[in-house]
């Protein structure tokens, strides 16, 4: 698999656009300044791209209101087919983000829902409807956010017009851009038979298509084997790297790296190519984080020195910093770090 000799590089393309937080339907074509990057990252070595959601959104990406379409904030189909083609051209593959477990309130399905109540054909497209209830909108009706977002409406991934519905996007997608793998936001809440239908189908549609998962905690096995994913996102020796140059005690990130790939009795994941970082969309910058910034090039160079996949996060090469500090769980803190332009 090219994705385990791979060095990713992520951009969470709103941000790095300079894109205005709501969505005001004005096409630009911000997503081509991707292009004039290409050299920076060629001199990175880096092999993979992977682009934070760019798909047609009410807000912040991740409350997504149409898989078919390029953000208008972004730019077009063409746009991305352009900038997909240029970085193929220069030996580096294109991953996209994957938003499967919910989506935002103005997608279309959603709005129809809203509209029509029971009879709505759309009405089981979404996790657990309540006609007799209420959403903090006021909507007449209670349906499940994720993990108590309401922006963002849980589909019913036990649907299979859902199942169908995404993975039709996601040939839309492969056939369209010639896009090279997947990352799956928040995989720890999708559903098992579904992950196992879309590997089956991304497998189906090109070889040596990668899957990775967002994950936080727990047996990174459950999601990461032959069935399902191909990696996830190595949340354990996050914690672990800035946490042992902050305390000048590596004991935490080796009892980590020991744990993933030690002794017989451990080594949960030999063989296996975990997604590693120091920094990401989803917290701090490492910059901000570490208290001694002298040891900026050293947790890099732990970082690439350990197994597993590096995945750098776009001008954190540069000790970019972030005002916010600690670890941002829940998606709603997403839209502040984006209209302060610091994410």
């Amino acid at each position: 698999m090219w994705a385990e000799e791979s060095v990713f590089y992520q951009i969470y393309p709103l941000g790095f656009c300079g894109a205005p937080f709501s969505n005001d339907g004005v096409l630009e074509h911000r997503i081509l300044k991707v292009i004039d990057w290409i050299p920076h990252l060629k001199k990175l070595h880096v092999n993979a791209v992977y682009f934070s959601p760019l798909f047609e959104s009410d807000t912040h990406g991740y409350d997504t209101r149409d898989y078919l379409r390029i953000d208008t904030r972004l730019g077009s189909e063409e746009d991305f087919i352009k900038v997909v083609q240029s970085l193929h051209e220069n030996g580096i593959r294109v991953v996209l983000d994957g938003v499967f477990n919910h989506v935002g309130r103005g997608f279309k399905a959603f709005q129809d829902v809203l509209q029509n109540r029971e009879n709505s054909p759309y009405k089981d497209w979404f996790y657990r409807i309540d006609f007799g209830g209420n959403s903090p909108y006021h909507d007449g009706l209670w349906y499940e956010g994720w993990e108590g977002c309401y922006d963002l409406v849980k589909l019913n991934l036990r649907n299979p017009a859902v199942v169908q519905y995404l993975l039709d996007c996601v040939s839309f997608w492969v056939n369209t851009f010639q896009i090279d793998g997947l990352r799956l936001d928040v995989a720890y809440s999708l559903d098992p038979d579904f992950l196992r239908r879309l590997r089956a189908h991304c497998d189906s549609l090109k070889e040596d298509f990668f899957l990775v998962g967002e994950v936080l905690h727990g047996d990174y096995n459950r999601i990461m084997n032959p069935e399902m994913l191909h990696s996830v996102t190595n949340y354990e020796c996050y914690k672990g790297l800035y946490s042992s140059f902050n305390s000048m005690n590596l004991f935490e990130i080796v009892h980590s790296l020991l744990r993933q790939f030690g002794p017989e009795q451990w080594c949960l994941y030999t063989g296996k190519h975990l997604l590693s970082f120091v920094d990401n969309h989803d917290v701090s910058r490492i910059a901000t984080i570490l208290q001694n910034e002298n040891h900026l090039p050293l947790i890099y160079a732990l970082l690439f020195g350990m197994p597993g996949i590096p995945c750098l996060y776009y001008g954190s090469e540069w000790g970019g910093k972030r005002r916010t500090s600690g670890m941002a769980i829940r998606r709603s803190d997403r839209p502040l770090r984006s209209r302060s332009g610091t994410i």
